[in-house]
């Protein structure tokens, strides 16, 4: 096993599980992967994912040898967004409170229309649930069926945008139920409709956080598997793999180390495995990457009362972002940003009286954009305080104490794809079927898992892709 974040991991308990002996190699001296953790002075920080959903995937996968879930908080509001009006709407995966939220905000008619779209997001991801986000697929022929019919009756494919506004009318709603499709790397009127089950996860299923921090689920896996048997090796990565035929038979590590194997499954970004497995990096079809993102983490002496868990900070512009990001290869003039203060329910992760802010910008990729990020970066810092200033945080930047920098050059140098934590977009020639597959053409016992493969991009999808890669090895 190459990587031990959280594909890795999902895949190592999966395969323990199913009676398979594993070895896991990550480079990093912790697990986690994109969901690690990181020391800033006496700050702890996640470096990559901060919102946690179906946290009974994971739950599964530990359950595979015998280890308990973790303890998590559901958070509530999952989200608090603020818009450019000065409006503020309230997240709440519960239907009654969610409702009277709306109607407060937007009034009875899209409070009426909110219980439409529930149902369908619920009903959308009832289809999805095993067929097309839980499945392998050899072929596009593999869709074929009752599951692919109820998929087009319900609308999933058809644009996300035009889904959402079906059922309400007031704009700040329409972006609260579809700006999550940027995670997936479409802008929500060119993205399928299907991917409208990102915004079941969040604003239905729930949001959960861990005690001290997304990693800690890394952690706690990685403990899982250790106890189960894996020999998990940190600081210790694949350096290439050798290969008799058509067959794997043994990984060299970066110490120099030789480890016979039966079989691989590699969870980088497929330039990197398709190159420990000596096969050309391009593709006859070019990869297209999802737009990606400008992370501040920061360690301040001071709060903010409109700051709750996870704050969406809305600019008025919409559309005009979007293609900024994902067209033009610029930055957002009119900012949208998800800040994350997980202090709010872990003050542990902060000395006392101090506060973990960290501030998401999504940004063109490097395939998109020649942005020259070590001049760009620090100035883009300062405009993005500055904006955050200027919608509530007075004095947001004098009182940052510590802080890290991470850009698309960053996200490049850890081995993501086109600088991109995102990972491949969910365009619909990279979507179910006609995404990547986690089998490899020409090599018998290697198979890929994380968020370039199937099923995609997001803590859950890679859980499940995990699941999958070890069902291409045990046959189950």
């Amino acid at each position: 096993m190459v990587g031990a974040g959280l594909a890795g991991l999902s895949c190592t308990l999966h395969l323990l599980g199913a009676g398979r002996q594993v070895t896991l190699l990550e480079t990093a001296p912790t697990p986690g992967g994109r969901a690690g953790r990181t020391r800033i002075g006496d700050y702890t920080v996640d470096s990559g994912a901060s919102v946690l959903t179906m946290p009974e995937l994971i739950e599964d996968a530990l359950a595979r040898v015998g280890a308990p879930m973790l303890d998590l908080v559901k958070l509530d509001p999952a989200y608090r967004a603020h818009f450019a009006d000065g409006s503020t709407i309230h997240v709440h995966s519960d239907a009654a409170a969610m409702e009277d939220e709306i109607r407060r905000a937007a009034g009875p008619k899209d409070a009426l229309g909110y219980r439409e779209l529930r149902r369908w997001l619920s009903e959308l991801y009832r289809v999805e649930r095993d067929s097309f986000i839980g499945a392998n697929f050899d072929s596009p022929l593999d869709l074929l069926g009752s599951r692919l019919a109820s998929l087009i009756a319900l609308g999933g494919f058809g644009r996300l945008g035009p889904a959402i506004a079906k059922h309400l009318s007031d704009d700040r709603l329409r972006r609260l139920f579809s700006f999550q499709s940027l995670y997936a790397g479409v802008p929500p009127r060119r993205a399928l409709a299907a991917y409208a089950v990102i915004a079941y996860m969040d604003t239905i299923a729930g949001v959960w956080f861990p005690r001290g921090g997304v990693a800690a689920v890394a952690e706690h896996m990685a403990q899982a598997a250790s106890k189960a048997g894996a020999d998990v090796r940190y600081s210790c990565g694949a350096a290439w793999l050798e290969r008799v035929g058509s067959r794997v038979t043994a990984v060299r590590t970066t110490s120099g180390e030789r480890i016979l194997c039966d079989a691989v499954v590699l969870t980088p970004d497929l330039p990197v495995a398709r190159g420990l497995l000596g096969l050309p990096s391009r593709r006859v079809v070019p990869l297209q990457w999802s737009p990606s993102a400008v992370v501040l983490h920061a360690g301040v002496n001071r709060s903010w009362d409109s700051l709750g868990h996870h704050t969406i900070f809305f600019g008025d512009a919409w559309d005009r972002t979007f293609d900024e990001i994902t067209r033009r290869g610029t930055l957002m003039s009119d900012p949208s940003l998800l800040v994350t203060r997980p202090t709010a329910t872990d003050p542990a992760l902060a000395p006392q009286g101090r506060e973990v802010v960290q501030v998401l910008a999504p940004c063109p990729n490097l395939r998109t954009s020649r942005i020259d990020w070590p001049r760009v970066g620090p100035a883009y810092r300062d405009e993005l305080v500055g904006v955050l200033e200027r919608r509530g945080l007075t004095g947001f930047g004098e009182s940052i104490e510590v802080e890290e920098l991470v850009t698309p050059a960053e996200w490049e140098a850890r081995g993501m794809g086109a600088g991109t934590p995102f990972s491949l977009a969910h365009s619909f020639r990279q979507t179910g079927p006609f995404r990547p597959r986690n089998l490899v053409s020409g090599v018998d016992n290697a198979v890929l898992a994380g968020c370039g493969t199937t099923p995609g991009v997001g803590i859950p999808p890679v859980v499940i892709s995990g699941r999958l890669a070890a069902q291409r090895i045990t046959g189950r």
